[in-house]
């Protein structure tokens, strides 16, 4: 099943989503070491109580490009696959290898997740890290997500794609507001 017919799944907020974030965020952060300024939780489910896709969104911020090599050979390690910007410049993308990625010689089996790197200055983990702090701190605007989202995985059930672009409006109108 290619990435554009995988059901669109919204499920209840989580309350071990950010748990799940700090272990993968911990593994990641001891294989990456100093390159690693911070790892932001962003998307949907870093949004206490907002219902979301049960995939934790993981992102690596370094300091510039410069570090990107040396970024991508450790995530290797761990079992991370470097896929490119995937048309998102300056946001690299990273797919698992299995379940048991990151390996950290447990064998675990890891919650579903989407990794990238990005540098500190990168215009799109600035975009991301906006919403997700609006919505936080935005209860109501947050309620109003979560209903689009559930609208807009009924209409677009086995459409990723298309789901996504349906909320871009929604999440521009967020960002102007996240400027004032």
């Amino acid at each position: 099943m290619t990435t554009k017919q995988r059901k669109v799944e919204i499920v209840e907020y989580n309350p071990q989503w950010p748990h799940f974030f700090n272990e993968l965020s911990g593994v990641i952060s001891t294989a990456i070491g100093d390159l690693a300024l911070r790892i932001e939780h962003i998307g949907s489910t870093s949004v206490p109580g907002l219902a979301a896709k049960s995939i934790i969104d993981l992102t690596v911020v370094i300091a510039s490009r410069e570090f990107l090599p040396e970024t991508i050979y450790r995530l290797a390690v761990l079992g991370y696959e470097h896929e490119g910007d995937l048309g998102i410049p300056g946001r690299e993308a990273f797919a698992r290898e299995g379940e048991d990625v990151p390996r950290d010689e447990t064998g675990r089996k890891w919650p579903a997740h989407h990794l990238y790197v990005c540098a500190q200055d990168n215009a799109e983990l600035a975009r991301h890290v906006a919403f997700r702090d609006y919505l936080r701190d935005n209860r109501e605007e947050a309620r109003s997500y979560e209903k689009l989202k559930y609208q807009l995985a009924q209409q677009f059930a086995y459409d990723v794609e298309a789901y996504c672009e349906a909320k871009t409006h929604f999440v521009n109108r967020i960002l102007k507001q996240a400027k004032k």
